[in-house]
């Protein structure tokens, strides 16, 4: 059975397929067959959009606090 990748459009062999599923709550929020391409690419997405951000960004310096 061939099916194509959502999103490439490429067909996709069901041996190489990779199902990604998404749920909150028992509720489907996503649902998708994608080439080993495409879930490579969504893979390095999500580790980039759920890694912590830096401190860096979010720490103020000494010299932002105010003391009475």
């Amino acid at each position: 059975m061939s099916d194509s990748c959502d999103g490439c459009g490429r067909a996709v062999e069901d041996p190489l397929a990779r199902r990604v599923r998404l749920q909150v709550d028992g509720s489907a929020v996503d649902d998708q067959r994608l080439c080993p391409t495409c879930f490579a690419d969504w893979i390095t997405r999500y580790e980039e959009q759920m890694s912590p951000k830096t401190e860096s960004s979010t720490t103020s310096s000494d010299a932002d606090i105010i003391v009475d």
